[in-house]
C-alpha cells in the first residue's frame, strides 16, 4: 500500500485546511484509514481514524468538533478537514492504513506539513 498525503500548509488561527490521502496498491474499501500527527519535539499522536465504509469515525479530545475526516472509496482517498485551526495544531500529518480494525496501523504516508500562525 502507497500513500501520498497533501494539502499542508500556513493557515492563520481560526482558519480551515483540508488534507487529503490518496492510497493505491491495494482495494482502498478494505482499508482502515487514519490520521496522526507529530508536532515539533513531540511524539505522534493519533487525530482521527475511519472504518472502511467510512460510517464510523473517531476523534481525539483535541480535535473533537473541529476536525471532520471522510473517505471516498471511489476516489481512494481519504480527507482530513480542519476547521477552527489552533497554534498548537501545527505539526506534521501522515495518513496511514491497516487491515483490521484490532492491528495497529502498519502503512504510512510521507507527512505533510501544517502550520497555523496566531
Amino acid at each position: 500500500v502507497q500513500l501520498q498525503a497533501s494539502g499542508g500548509g500556513l493557515v492563520q488561527a481560526g482558519g480551515s485546511l483540508r488534507l487529503s490521502c490518496a492510497a493505491s496498491g491495494r482495494t482502498f474499501s478494505t482499508l482502515v484509514m487514519g490520521w496522526f500527527r507529530q508536532a515539533p519535539g513531540k511524539e505522534r499522536e493519533w487525530v482521527a481514524g475511519i472504518a472502511r465504509s467510512g460510517g464510523s469515525t473517531s476523534y481525539s479530545d483535541s480535535v473533537k468538533g473541529r476536525f471532520t475526516i471522510s473517505r471516498d472509496n471511489a476516489k481512494n482517498t481519504m480527507y482530513l478537514q480542519m476547521n477552527s485551526l489552533k497554534p498548537e495544531d501545527t505539526a506534521v500529518y501522515y495518513c496511514a492504513a491497516k487491515e483490521f480494525q484490532e492491528n495497529g496501523y502498519n502503512y504510512w504516508g510521507q507527512g505533510t506539513l501544517v502550520t497555523v500562525s496566531s
